[in-house]
């Protein structure tokens, strides 16, 4: 699993200027089941996402196709961890630690 960190690097006229589209690829993320929750920091400097997968290389390559990034208003910061608990609704997630 993954924390994926974005933050500003725009004037907040820039990013909502690209939140139509960046909400757009947010949706399409959820349908593909890499992102299971996102929201805004607070105060609104950037925001989180949680995603899924087993690749971090594969994530970075998501990420980069963001529309926050494509237009130069953001830059994510990629933490895995490893889920071994979780909420009895996010169970399908919880992972082993290998050996």
């Amino acid at each position: 699993m993954f924390v994926l960190e974005l933050t500003y690097t725009a004037p907040m006229e820039r990013v909502d200027a690209l939140l139509e589209p960046h909400v757009a690829w947010l949706d399409a993320q959820y349908e593909a089941g890499v992102v299971i929750a996102s929201g805004r920091k607070n105060p609104r400097d950037g925001g989180i996402l949680l995603a899924v997968g087993d690749d971090r290389t594969e994530i970075e390559k998501i990420t980069a196709t963001d529309p926050f990034v494509t237009g130069g208003v953001c830059e994510y910061r990629v933490t895995e961890f490893i889920a071994t608990k979780t909420a009895p609704e996010l169970e399908r997630f919880r992972q082993q630690l290998a050996g």
